[in-house]
């Protein structure tokens, strides 16, 4: 028979500081981002992972052949607040020590959650575009921050994320959608920069700047490059006025369409870290 898992333990894990080192801090306030290694053991990996993988599988509604998706629908699957449909999915997205690096990292008083969400990556399932995320968010502040967490190890042929180190303060591409269109003008514009495009470790996570420009490679492998993701922002972040049709459809789904100019304090984002 398999060996009982002790959930106490992983559930303590969840939620135990981790120590972000000031280089760390320092490097992510300079460059955009940064990759941190053994945030999460194994046993937490494969047990949330699977749980996620399953609701996944069970949410998805993307099942049209590969040839006929567009190029975002040929990035990846992806689900969004896996938070609201499975308590043991909400012990993993509400993890204080991953919010608490999230709020080291951006010398922010503490966090709320913007939204979660799963990007699986199929097998040959196509380039992410690059792309800054605060596109699609009507927020004020830069203070905005996503983790991408592998559930596995996840060596170049899966198609791991890459940075445009420094490329947070860009202007041109800030008005792209991930598209065609994106990928072929930020290639260009983002070539004075330098691309960081390495594989990431089993436990290892990156936590990448709203606006730090950003793309993955194709999934060349035969397994599916599982990652689970979650946005946070400062606890005081303000809402601002949509600018576009995706932040509209944002603050309408992930804000709950609170007024703007003020804090989006709905149920919808609760403060998962504060000092």
């Amino acid at each position: 028979m398999p060996a009982t898992i002790d959930t106490t333990i992983l559930k303590e894990e969840l939620n135990t500081p981790y120590v972000v080192s000031p280089e760390a801090i320092a490097f992510y306030q300079e460059y955009g981002y940064v990759k941190l290694k053994n945030v999460l053991s194994a046993e937490v990996l494969a047990y949330y992972g699977d749980v996620i993988t399953d609701l996944v599988f069970k949410l998805n509604k993307l099942t049209k052949p590969m040839e006929e998706r567009t190029t975002y629908e040929r990035a990846f699957l992806q689900i969004m607040n896996l938070w609201r449909e499975d308590e043991t999915a909400k012990e993993f997205v509400f993890s204080k020590r991953l919010a608490q690096i999230a709020a080291d990292l951006m010398g922010a008083e503490g966090v709320r959650l913007y939204h979660d969400q799963a990007l699986y990556k199929e097998p040959s399932g196509g380039i992410t575009p690059w792309h800054a995320d605060q596109f699609y968010w009507p927020l004020a502040s830069p203070k905005t921050v996503t983790i991408w967490i592998p559930l596995q190890a996840t060596p170049m042929d899966m198609g791991p994320l890459a940075f445009a180190e420094k490329s947070q303060a860009v202007e041109i591409g800030r008005d792209l959608e991930i598209s065609d269109e994106s990928e072929a003008l930020m290639s260009q514009s983002l070539t004075q920069f330098n691309l960081n495009e390495t594989p990431f470790e089993l436990g290892e996570v990156s936590y990448h700047a709203g606006w730090l420009f950003h793309r993955a490679g194709a999934n060349l492998s035969t397994k599916p490059r599982k990652v689970m993701t979650m946005i946070y922002m400062d606890k005081d972040q303000r809402i601002t006025q949509p600018k576009n049709s995706f932040q509209q459809a944002d603050w309408e789904t992930w804000l709950a369409s609170s007024p703007v100019g003020s804090v989006p304090d709905s149920p919808l984002n609760p403060i998962l870290y504060s000092r």
